[in-house]
C-alpha cells in the first residue's frame, strides 16, 4: 500500500499544493518563492528518501512567515494521512549531521503526542534571508500537524547557514529512521497498544 497524501490548502495569505510520498527516491520539485527554504526542503527530502512535491504562493510582500508556516502545516498534514494507523512504525528517530564546524543532532518520535523543543545554541540569524525564527515556525507547525514530537538540538556552529542545513539534514533523516516499517511489529510501538 503506497504511503502517500495531497494536501492543498487555500487562505488568504497562501496557497499550497503539496504531494508527499514516503517511500519515495529523495527526488523533489520545490518552489515556495523562498529561496533559501526551498534550499532546506530539499535536504529533508533527499535525506528522508522522500518524494515531494510542492508549489507554495505567499504574501512574500509581507515577509516569508506566512508560506513557511503554512509550508509546515501541509507538510505535518502529508506526513500524519501517509502514515495512516500508524501500524508496524519503527516510531523513533535520530540523526546528528555535521555541517563544517556545525553540528546538530535532531531526535524524533511519531507519538501523536505534538511537541517541539529546540535547545543548545541560539537560533541562527539570517541566512539567505531566511533566520532561525523561521525554521521554528516551520518545525512547530510541522510537529503539531504531523503528531510529531521533535527535538532539534543545535549542539555547535559559527555559520548559520551550516547550522540550518545540518538541522534540516538531520530531520530528513530522523524521519527516514521514524517512518520506517519494522517487519517485526505486529501493530503500533507502544505499549498502551495506540498511538
Amino acid at each position: 500500500m503506497s504511503r502517500a497524501a495531497t494536501i492543498k490548502r487555500d487562505t488568504k495569505e497562501t496557497s499550497i499544493q503539496l504531494t508527499l510520498e514516503l517511500d519515495g527516491e529523495g527526488q523533489s520539485r520545490i518552489s515556495t518563492g523562498v529561496g533559501f527554504f526551498d534550499h532546506m526542503l530539499t535536504h529533508v527530502a533527499f535525506h528522508g528518501y522522500f518524494n515531494l512535491e510542492l508549489t507554495a504562493k505567499g504574501d512574500l510582500e509581507v515577509d516569508a512567515h506566512h508560506t513557511v508556516e503554512d509550508v509546515g502545516i501541509c507538510l505535518g498534514q502529508a506526513i500524519n494521512q501517509a502514515l495512516g494507523d500508524r501500524l508496524g512504525l519503527v516510531r523513533y528517530g535520530s540523526a546528528v549531521v555535521p555541517m563544517d564546524e556545525a553540528l546538530v543532532q535532531v531526535v524524533v518520535d511519531l507519538s501523536n503526542r505534538p511537541l517541539l523543543k529546540v535547545s543548545g545554541r541560539p537560533l541562527p540569524g539570517p541566512a539567505g534571508g531566511f533566520d532561525g525564527q523561521l525554521a521554528e515556525e516551520f518545525w512547530r507547525a510541522l510537529s503539531l500537524h504531523a503528531g510529531l514530537t521533535l527535538h532539534v538540538l543545535l549542539q555547535a556552529g559559527d555559520n548559520d547557514h551550516h547550522v540550518l542545513e545540518a538541522a534540516f539534514k538531520a530531520l530528513g533523516r530522523a524521519l527516514d529512521q521514524a517512518t520506517a516499517v519494522d517487519p517485526r511489529s505486529r501493530g503500533v510501538a507502544s505499549t498502551k497498544g495506540v498511538l
